[in-house]
């Protein structure tokens, strides 16, 4: 990777790690309903997960994918389908306080957010948009790998942020009413999160040739 392109892309890597999305997004959540230390399998599995995503699809299956577009179609709706599933499962957690104290209730577990960046269109998107920017065509395999631990260096301390403002806002998440609307708020920001893809799917059915 050439010199000048480092501070970009450490800059790019931190926007795009702190900004909401679903990742940042559920961890504000399970950092509220869970508490940091059990959200940290969580923290690990999306750092990690992106780095070894974002390694494969520079290695080549972003383009595979972009070559089989029904194949890359599926696995949008399968994504939707999935992130569907857990803004459904934020909305109708437990009272307060059920997850922090009962050690029965599980949040994200390191594996389920390591597969999860597959699905995550604004991790894909990330993954595709540095990978084709910041990569060095003459040293293409060692400049993706600094790419990758430049992100991973950065992606891990920005989403401890969101899990750790979730930790805070614990004891005001007492009152089971405010926690309800917390968590109902995060199912519907996480629902708006993925509603650009919902977009491009549906524009993309409809310039489908018709019979």
């Amino acid at each position: 990777m050439q010199g000048e392109l480092l501070l970009p892309l450490m800059a790019f890597a931190m926007a795009s790690s702190i900004t909401p999305g679903p990742n940042n997004l559920m961890l504000l959540a399970s950092g509220a309903n869970y508490g940091f230390r059990r959200t940290i399998p969580h923290m690990l599995g999306i750092g990690i997960g992106f780095v070894v995503m974002m390694v494969i699809v520079g290695l080549g299956i972003g383009q595979m994918l972009q070559a089989a577009p029904q194949v890359y179609t599926g696995l949008r709706f399968a994504s939707l389908l999935y992130m569907g599933w857990l803004a459904w499962r934020i909305a109708t957690s437990g009272p307060v306080g059920s997850g922090i104290s009962n050690p029965h209730a599980k949040p994200m577990t390191f594996l389920q957010a390591v597969l999860f960046q597959w699905v995550n269109p604004k991790a894909v998107a990330m993954a595709l948009a540095a990978t084709a920017t910041y990569t060095d065509p003459s040293r293409y395999v060692a400049s993706l790998l600094v790419v990758a631990l430049v992100f991973g260096s950065i992606n891990l301390p920005c989403v401890s942020v969101w899990a750790g403002f979730g930790m805070a806002l614990r004891n005001w998440l007492k009152d089971p009413v405010k926690l309800r609307l917390f968590n109902v708020a995060m199912a519907v920001l996480l629902v708006l999160s993925f509603l650009p893809l919902v977009a491009d799917l549906l524009r993309g059915i409809s310039l489908l040739p018709h019979a």
